[in-house]
Formats: C-alpha cells, structure tokens, sequence
C-alpha cells in the first residue's frame, strides 16, 4: 500500500519538525509549506491525502486558505491551532475544514484524527476538481487565485474573483443570483441584484472574446448565472 502524503502547513519550525519526525516515523510522507501562498500551490503541485493546517499564518488567515481549497479539491484538512474559542473552531469548520485540534496537542490524538481522515480520504483525487481550468479564451488557476488572458494576467478585484470562483467551482450549474449574493457580499445583500448585472458585466469584459455574446459566463435570466466550459 503506498504511504499517504500529509502536507504540514505551518510557519513554527518547532512544530514542524516534530510533525516530520512522528509522522515519517509512522510511514507517512510529508511535505511541508510554511505560509497560505506555498501551501495553496503544493496542494496543486503534489496533490496530499490529508492537509495539516494552522490558522495563524504570516501571509493570510488559514480560513482563507480552506476557502481556497474547497474551491477545487476535497482533500480533508486538519486545522491544528492555538486558537480555542468556539466561534474560532466553528469559523474553520464552516469554511470546509474536516477537523479541529487546539494546540497543545497530544501526538496520540493527532495521529488517531489523522488515520481517521486518511482512512475517509478517497485514495484518488480524480474526482476532485482541477486546480486549473482552461477555456478558449481565458485560463483559471484556482489555486494560485489568477486568471490570464493570451498569456497576460488578467487583474480582478477581489469581489469578481469572488464571483468568478464561486461560478468555477459550480461549473455547468446555475448558481442562484440569492446564493451569490449571499456567498460573496453576505446574507445582508441578497437582495441587491443589480450588484450582480454589474460585476458579471465587468468579468465580461475582461475575459470573454466577445461580451456582448459571452461563451462562458452566462446568465439564466431571473434566475441566476452559469459558467460552462
């Protein structure tokens, strides 16, 4: 049986060191990021069993990094942090992660959620999504957060990845205008449509050959939006 690969994303040198020597000791393979850039790319890169993460890191808040995760992949995640309030565990729980472990922690523990977790793992990954998704006219790395454009990167906002990304990782269904509005601007929105005619506009414009006539972000009229390939 080949040996499970655990990515350990933390940027404590202490903690990852002790993570190597116990996990390697028990025949796992493991990689290492020390920050949310390096570890949203070797999860693309390498394609881990289980994600071991800490929410406190120097680059972004490990709940972004989940969120960026769970835009393509379903690798379980391990959050493992010395945050310990309630509303902290249930922040990363909502944003996809599959467990929680407050530091300090027990080895013992640790190891029994992450057998737990490998054991849920789906072996292959071919049924996750892929990192990045390429159309006629524009390339999407979920991963990296960049879209490019005959081999220029494209600039989006922060809200039209939002948008963009949550259309991606819903690809050939409609999306509800309720449920975007909800997942990128939050439930006080929902009903502020025209925020969508806008901002699918502006995406448009940026990335379809044609606009006026778009192949890929499409809209369902009254209802919502679609992209398709």
């Amino acid at each position: 049986m080949t040996a499970a690969t655990v990515l350990v994303v933390d940027d404590e040198p202490q903690i990852v060191r002790a993570l190597r020597i116990n996990l390697a000791a028990r025949g796992y393979k493991v990689i290492t990021a020390h920050d949310g850039a390096a570890a949203l790319r070797a999860v693309a890169d390498t394609k881990p069993d289980v994600v071991v993460l800490d929410l406190g890191l120097p680059d972004m808040d490990g709940n972004e990094v989940i969120a960026g995760l769970r835009g393509w992949t379903t690798v379980p995640i391990i959050v493992l942090s010395a945050r310990s309030d309630s509303p902290d565990k249930v922040h990363a729980l909502d944003a996809g992660a599959d467990d929680y472990v407050t530091k300090p922690f027990g080895m013992d523990e640790l190891l029994a959620r992450l057998r737990a977790a490998v054991r849920r793992s789906t072996v292959s990954t071919s049924d996750d999504g892929e990192a990045v998704v390429r159309t006629d006219a524009f390339t999407i790395d979920l991963a990296a957060k960049k879209v490019e454009r005959d081999g220029t990167e494209v600039h989006l906002t922060k809200t039209e990845w939002g948008v963009l990304e949550l259309l991606v990782r819903n690809q050939g269904r409609l999306v509800s205008q309720r449920q975007l509005l909800r997942d990128v601007w939050g439930p006080s929105y929902e009903n502020e449509t025209h925020y969508l005619r806008v901002y699918l506009a502006q995406l448009r414009r940026k990335l379809e050959q044609e606009p006026s006539r778009p192949r890929h972000l499409l809209t369902e009229p009254g209802m919502g939006y679609r992209f398709d390939l």
